[in-house]
């Protein structure tokens, strides 16, 4: 658990910016919002397998559906879509565009 009062990342074998036993690349550090507990995960595996439902997808309209693993910042969808965090300029991996129907709604 990354934790910085009253933001977490919640997911497994978490490194020190947000990356997860699933998905561990420099790159791989936006912490996603699930629709349903409102609780921000390194991904959705991470998420199915700490808690007893399935990942719901945020709506892109959500106030801050990412959090930056590497700064603690949260973020909004459209800042998200910038492929960097706005606040540490760290790049978040574009591969994660493949799993936005996972992650994100309308």
């Amino acid at each position: 658990m990354i934790k910085n009062s009253p933001v977490v990342m919640h997911g497994i074998g978490l490194g020190s910016k947000g990356t997860c036993t699933h998905y561990h690349k420099d790159v791989d550090i936006a912490g996603l919002l699930c629709g349903r507990c409102e609780k921000y995960y390194a991904c959705f595996k991470c998420h199915d397998e700490l808690t007893n439902h399935s990942f719901a997808p945020s709506s892109t309209k959500e106030g801050h559906p990412v959090l930056c693993g590497s700064c603690l910042t949260l973020l909004t969808y459209i800042e998200y879509q910038e492929g960097a965090c706005v606040n540490c300029k760290a790049p978040f991996n574009p591969g994660c565009a493949l799993h936005k129907n996972l992650y994100f709604c309308s």
